[in-house]
């Protein structure tokens, strides 16, 4: 059954805050294998003009999915969540997630479309500091592949 449009526009309310910590940008660093020094010396940080350790791009991913787990759960719109796949992201910034940051993100669903029997969702999450400051909007693709027919 296809996802219902009129979710299209609908936000969720802003998650706890997440704080950012250098280990955590160390180990994701550490796992995506890049060795930038950046992620792991506050003093490399510190010679570029950062007041710590920043995190690599993609690191926001794991805070903004967990925030989309409002929409994922909502009842209401009726996602079988068995049957989604991630279909694609993309991050827009405007500063890097740097360590001690606290950060909280409002998930909106941007889209849903059917296509050949599949349910597509765009969930944007706009992820905010402390101050209330910007810092980057993620988009989340999924995709909740067609039920196999019996």
């Amino acid at each position: 059954m296809a996802l219902d449009q009129s979710f299209v526009g609908r936000s969720y309310p802003p998650t706890a805050p997440y704080e950012v910590g250098r280990e955590k940008i160390r180990e994701f660093a550490e796992a995506v294998g890049d060795t930038n020094p950046v992620y792991t010396d506050a003093e490399a940080a510190k010679a570029l003009g950062y007041p710590d350790v920043i995190a690599p791009p993609t690191f926001v991913f794991a805070v903004t999915f967990k925030a989309a787990g409002q929409v994922i759960e909502d009842p209401q719109l009726g996602l079988d969540y068995s049957r989604v796949v991630h279909g694609d992201q993309k991050f827009v910034y405007s500063r890097p997630v740097r360590a001690g940051d606290r950060l909280t993100v409002t998930s909106t669903i941007e889209g849903i479309k059917s296509l050949a029997g599949n349910d597509i969702l765009d969930v944007r999450g706009e992820v905010h500091d402390e101050a209330g400051e910007h810092v980057v909007t993620a988009w989340i693709k999924l995709v909740a592949r067609a039920a196999e027919e019996a």
